[in-house]
């Protein structure tokens, strides 16, 4: 993926481009205080690159950066294809603390607060469980670290490995084959880690029985920045609003398979959200067209639906 052009991608003009040359770096620590983080940029596609590739190469997972080019093929998007790199997020609603997992984003977010290194948050990618395996919901904490892991493999992921034909062994050292990678967090509800990879091309996607698989590079931060003890809140939230200089931002991810939650009154739960947010405001005011578009596209890019006014004493 070499030589590609990247660009600025203003968000209030969306509508009709906006670009400026710019070099961006990735995984910047932004203010926790915020509710909206990141940017919006376009990258200009090479005659090899696939999503894939820029994906990984920009530190977005595959099915985020898939969402947010619905109409580009995503293994043949052609030289000179400009490709929305989705690296703007609302924030989630939980403790702005420890690590906190939205399993439909596929994202994770750690919140620093450690003055040596830097306050704040940083956001990744990550893989979570197939609807079969799916990752676990709740409040865990980190109990243990291990560099270069052996894998035991339980007993069901052997049985299911031998019924396709790809048997396991009952441990796995470490190395190049080691599905776990270089680096395994272990979290303190039982069998559940999160860890690297040796298939780095599968991240942003549901493929792990319920642990949450990171980057190479990604997972090595988290493993040297996040202590013992830390706070892991998995969460699933399809719908996450926030407020931006008094702009109204809605952002949508496609919900989980499995989740069966209804929502019959679906504009009544979201504008319930931004009320929460929008506490010490005294007029919010909701462009319903917006709304809808934003729910129907269900891209998972951060949009303005409307604005706050009227600040309360």
């Amino acid at each position: 993926m070499s030589g590609n052009k990247l660009f600025l991608l203003i968000p209030k003009f969306q509508s009709f481009l906006v670009f400026c040359a710019l070099v961006i770096p990735f995984n910047n620590v932004f203010a926790k205080e915020e509710d909206l983080i990141g940017e919006l940029f376009l990258a200009e596609t090479t005659y090899e690159d696939t999503l894939s590739d820029l994906a990984r190469a920009y530190d977005q997972g595959y099915n985020e950066i898939k969402l947010a080019n619905p109409a580009v093929d995503p293994w043949l998007p052609g030289e000179g294809t400009e490709i929305v790199i989705p690296n703007q997020f609302v924030l989630p609603h939980a403790p702005k603390e420890g690590i906190v997992v939205n399993v439909p984003e596929m994202r994770l977010y750690h919140y620093l607060d450690n003055k040596k290194l830097k306050e704040g948050v940083v956001t990744y990618p990550v893989s979570i469980g197939r609807a079969d395996w799916n990752t676990p919901e709740g409040q865990m904490t980190i109990t243990a670290k291990a560099l270069d892991p052996t894998w035991y493999p339980p007993k069901s992921i052997r049985e299911e490995h031998a019924e396709a034909g790809d048997p396991l062994d009952r441990i796995v050292p470490a190395g190049p084959d080691n599905p776990l990678g270089r680096h395994a967090i272990r979290l303190s509800k039982a069998g559940y880690l999160i860890h690297g990879t040796n298939r780095p091309y599968g991240i942003g996607m549901r493929v792990t029985h319920g642990c949450i698989r990171m980057y190479p590079k990604d997972v090595e931060t988290i493993f040297e920045t996040a202590p013992l003890g830390t706070g892991v809140t998995v969460v699933n939230q399809p719908f996450k609003v926030g407020i931006s200089n008094k702009s109204v931002y809605l952002e949508v991810h496609p919900p989980l398979e499995e989740d069966s939650r209804e929502y019959p009154d679906l504009y009544g739960f979201v504008t319930g959200l931004i009320k929460q947010k929008a506490e010490n405001y005294a007029v919010i005011d909701i462009n319903k067209s917006e709304f809808w578009r934003v729910i129907a596209e269900k891209n998972g890019v951060p949009s303005v639906i409307g604005s706050v006014s009227g600040e309360k004493s």
